[in-house]
């Protein structure tokens, strides 16, 4: 019995030692067929990679709430190799409906480019990015359509291995509207110009990189990116709008070639309106060199200084009025001619005014009044203030690109006496309408200058970061500013300037400044401009109009000034700013 059971363990064992040296042999077999090395070469490809996680940008709000920049959902149109069964087919369909080369689509396929860092070719190949979601749908209807027949037939796909993915463009809503204060994004994520390039950090976020394995095994989930900061600007959306309308119409209506008009708060800073000619379809960006010359067109509020002529003049006299070189009541009599360092000055009509106060050489915008009062006031204090108010600087507004214009000052190798008289009425020195604006801000705001800026507010994680105002210092007193603001109103009340608006009172000046040329300058062709704020007793707006080269007239009061006067009546009735007699009413206890 015993032998029978040892002969049947014999067996078994045999049995059992046969299966087990059939499978090592079945394995030997196994890992080294063909099969085997397919495999290995498919899984030596399964490394880490590093990928890259844009986070959306930050959005763009006027002070309001309406958008002016946010995203929109683009696609990757791309191919898993390892699954890509006509390459061809896939080249063709995408070519037809992107309108991309078909020739460069399928060799991309059949020669990938190799993984960073090793010699090994990438398992998926983009074919096209920023594709727009009706061009990603259509291809996406030609892949089902190829994967339900291959379905049908029980064969593989025409095109399998195509892919798409979803992921944020930056978009405007609003097409060009605020474009030159805006800026834009362009494909590779960077702002360019204005706030976009200002704020690009902010907006932006922060990348994130992480090191992903190829093996779906292995695979980690994507991590959570914190979206850009979102910004809510000074502009008031449909000021903004009503501003750009009345600069197009007023180009057209004085044939001048370009302009820039921009709308501040005096107290605070706040840019309400920025605009400025051309413009451009934001979302049309590619379209830039087509449009622009050179950066400093994109913006001429901030970028392209320029020789503004007698809007100068409310400088050169807070000077002479701070300085205690005249007073409102002192008189001057204008001859028609005076000569600083060999070289004849005369008023823009080449006439004589006779006797003057202060306020007439305003009214009248004598050239040789203001000359006559930087020469009293002499180089050091005159260039002094004209440093205070800024002029030569910049003024740190919150967008890029901003130009500092120049103020020659003596001991400068191309600094002359005469330029002492020329200063003073606004030839010889360049300014931006922003520099001016913020200079002028003193006059309307008891005597400070205040730091022009366009962001209004920061959102992050759900918590709201208001900006303060910044001021630029004090360049004269407060008493010296109340002075000029009434003599700045009486003088354009005085000759019932085109700048005037019904039921509010306006200190202002206007300015026409024939252009330089490497011959002198051309007395054919000015740059026309008007500075003004109200109301006087409680500036809530300031404005500044820059027509360049006007055909209709040469004449700032005929062209700027009535261009300011549109801009005004909107600025009071988008601003709800009462008239002054209603004010007045309400004050009274």
């Amino acid at each position: 019995m015993r032998q029978e059971y040892a002969w049947r363990s014999l067996v078994l064992a045999g049995i059992l030692g046969f299966v087990g040296v059939s499978i090592i042999l079945q394995i030997i077999r196994i890992q080294n067929s063909t099969e085997a090395a397919t495999f290995r070469k498919q899984t030596a490809s399964y490394i880490n990679v590093t990928e890259t996680y844009y986070p959306d940008r930050g959005e763009i709000y006027d002070r309001n709430g309406h958008l002016l920049a946010g995203n929109k959902t683009v696609y990757e149109v791309s191919v898993d190799l390892n699954n890509a069964n006509d390459k061809h087919a896939i080249a063709l369909t995408v070519s037809v409906q992107l309108g991309l080369n078909l020739d460069d689509l399928y060799n991309e396929m059949v020669n990938p480019p190799l993984i960073e860092g090793t010699n090994m070719p990438v398992q998926t190949v983009v074919l096209a990015d920023n594709v727009s979601s009706d061009q990603a749908a259509a291809l996406e209807q030609y892949k089902s359509a190829a994967d339900s027949q291959a379905s049908a037939t029980g064969t593989k796909s025409s095109l399998a291995g195509l892919g798409f993915w979803a992921h944020p463009q930056r978009s405007y809503p609003e097409g060009a509207l605020a474009s030159n204060l805006l800026g834009f994004v362009n494909l590779a994520r960077r702002g360019y110009f204005g706030v976009e390039e200002k704020y690009n950090g902010l907006l932006a976020g922060n990348m994130v990189q992480v090191s992903v394995p190829t093996d779906p095994s292995k695979a980690v989930d994507i991590p959570h990116v914190p979206n850009g900061t979102t910004l809510v600007l000074t502009i008031n959306r449909d000021l903004q709008a009503a501003t750009e309308q009345i600069l197009d119409e007023s180009l057209t209506k004085y044939g001048a070639q370009h302009g820039t008009i921009v709308v501040m708060d005096p107290h605070t800073g706040e840019i309400f309106a920025l605009a400025s000619s051309p413009r451009m379809d934001l979302n049309q960006n590619l379209s830039y060199g087509q449009i622009y010359h050179n950066a400093s067109e994109y913006d001429r509020a901030i970028s392209m200084p320029y020789e503004p002529g007698s809007v100068i003049k409310i400088l050169t006299m807070a000077a002479a009025l701070d300085s205690g070189t005249v007073t409102p009541s002192s008189t001057y009599l204008d001859t028609g001619e005076i000569i600083v360092g060999g070289w004849p000055i005369h008023n823009w009509d080449n006439q004589a005014w006779g006797l003057q106060d202060m306020t007439g050489c305003l009214q009248h915008s004598l050239n040789i009044c203001l000359a006559t009062l930087a020469g009293k006031m002499g180089a050091q204090t005159y260039y002094g203030y004209m440093n205070r108010f800024g002029l030569g600087h910049l003024t740190g507004i919150d967008l890029a690109g901003e130009a500092a214009g120049r103020l020659k000052i003596p001991g400068d190798g191309d600094w002359y006496p005469v330029d002492l008289a020329t200063n003073a009425f606004g030839q010889g020195v360049s300014v931006t309408p922003i520099q001016l604006m913020m200079a002028a801000s003193s006059i309307a705001n008891d005597g400070r200058m205040v730091t022009p800026h366009v962001l209004y507010a920061m959102l992050r994680d759900g918590r709201q970061y208001n900006v303060s105002t910044q001021y630029a210092g004090s360049p004269i007193t407060a008493n010296t500013a109340h002075t000029l603001n009434q003599m700045l109103a009486v003088s354009l009340e005085n000759e019932s300037s085109n700048a005037l608006v019904p039921g509010y009172r306006i200190a202002g000046k206007t300015g026409t400044a024939q252009i330089p040329t490497q011959f002198g300058y051309d007395s054919t062709v000015t740059n026309a401009s008007f500075i003004g704020w109200g109301p006087v007793d409680n500036p809530k707006f300031m404005i500044y109009v820059w027509l360049e080269k006007p055909s209709t007239s040469i004449w700032g009061s005929e062209t700027a000034a009535p261009t300011f006067a549109q801009v005004a009546q909107k600025t009071v009735l988008m601003l709800n700013i009462p008239p002054d007699d209603i004010r007045n009413q309400i004050a009274k206890p």
